[in-house]
């Protein structure tokens, strides 16, 4: 295992949760300073990168033939190396505008739990070629687990729950390490696939991701609420090929996202069967603890408490608990250097 002494970070080191949704930023000793989606334009024709980030995102769907609006990553990995190469070298030079960059940066990145040997050494390759001296890669579940201030590092069981936008990461993590872990495809992108679909079984319509992105944070909710939330939404008619809109009730998002909900529920009691009884005494007692996007959706604590039988909360600022955490690390790397994913153990196994 490389060790990490405090005193090789330099002011401008970096992490960043290079999330499938969005992707942000934290600089040392300057806090999170960008949070941007993880798209990119791609000129077919001339092979160059149009737009990144918030200005890739608004041409979803608005684009002439030649021109892609990607997501380089699915799932948390990295599918398509050399625009991801582009994404990370953009967000680093950005997060370092006006800033000496000599002589690079350090960056610490989150990546999904359990991921590969070969998706690991992608993600530290493209931000070495980004222009990161040196990259070290820390799972997701941990990070968010130390933005959030829990007891890593002590003989307790820690659970927690990170809802992406890609995957969904569970773990028990114990004594510097994750005891049992799962990394599930139930996330903010498949509940906008549910909607989406639920849309146009219920109402023979037709709406894009975009829209039901913003249907699932305006109105989602997974438990009944006090007072009804709805939202117009318009799309095609499939019956006309017209434009059309329908009103759509917080009541139809949690019908859409049940089936998903159910799946995410048997992923965790996988994760909490695997776990050692003495920890599971600890999580029984601490509970669980959600970060992430997911972790917005109204009434989920209460829907997991109530399915687990475990006292369930959200950490404050859910959306930045993973680059906080990935932040402290570059603060002082030393008392976390067990949870790095070790590039010579990657050499080795893959």
């Amino acid at each position: 295992m490389a060790k990490f002494s405090k005193s090789l970070f330099f002011g401008n080191d970096i992490a960043i949760d290079l999330g499938t949704t969005n992707t942000l930023v934290y600089v040392k000793g300057r806090g999170v300073v960008l949070t941007e989606p993880s798209v990119v334009a791609v000129n077919d024709k001339t092979n160059q990168i149009v737009a990144i980030g918030k200005e890739a995102k608004a041409m979803l769907g608005k684009t002439p033939a030649h021109i892609r609006v990607v997501r380089p990553l699915s799932h948390g990995v990295i599918s398509d190396f050399e625009v991801t190469e582009e994404l990370l070298a953009y967000f680093i030079n950005k997060a370092q505008s006006g800033r000496m960059r000599f002589f690079g940066s350090r960056v610490v990145i989150g990546v999904p739990t359990g991921v590969t040997n070969v998706q690991s050494r992608a993600v530290r390759d493209a931000a070495r070629n980004a222009g990161a001296r040196e990259a070290i890669i820390l799972e997701e579940a941990v990070a968010g687990a130390i933005g959030a201030k829990l007891p890593v590092s002590e003989a307790v069981g820690t659970m927690v729950l990170d809802i992406g936008g890609g995957t969904t990461d569970i773990a028990v993590i114990a004594l510097k390490g994750v005891v049992s872990s799962k990394s599930s495809p139930v996330a903010g992108d498949r509940f906008n696939e549910n909607i989406i679909d639920f849309v146009r079984s219920e109402f023979k319509l037709g709406i894009g991701e975009r829209t039901a992105e913003e249907v699932k944070i305006s109105i989602g909710a997974v438990t009944p609420l006090s007072e009804t939330l709805s939202r117009t939404v318009r799309g095609r008619d499939f019956a006309t090929g017209l434009p059309r809109e329908v009103l759509l009730t917080d009541a139809h998002i949690r019908e859409a996202i049940s089936p998903s909900l159910d799946t995410l529920m048997d992923a965790m009691k996988e994760v909490i069967e695997a776990t050692p009884p003495e920890l599971l005494s600890d999580v029984l007692e601490r509970g669980v603890t959600v970060f992430g996007g997911g972790a917005l959706l109204r009434g989920l604590p209460q829907v997991l408490a109530k399915m687990l039988g475990v006292p369930v909360k959200v950490t404050p600022d859910p959306l930045t608990a993973v680059v906080r955490g990935a932040g402290i690390v570059t603060e002082d790397p030393a008392p976390y250097e067990d949870f790095f994913i070790d590039e010579e153990d990657i050499l080795t196994e893959a």
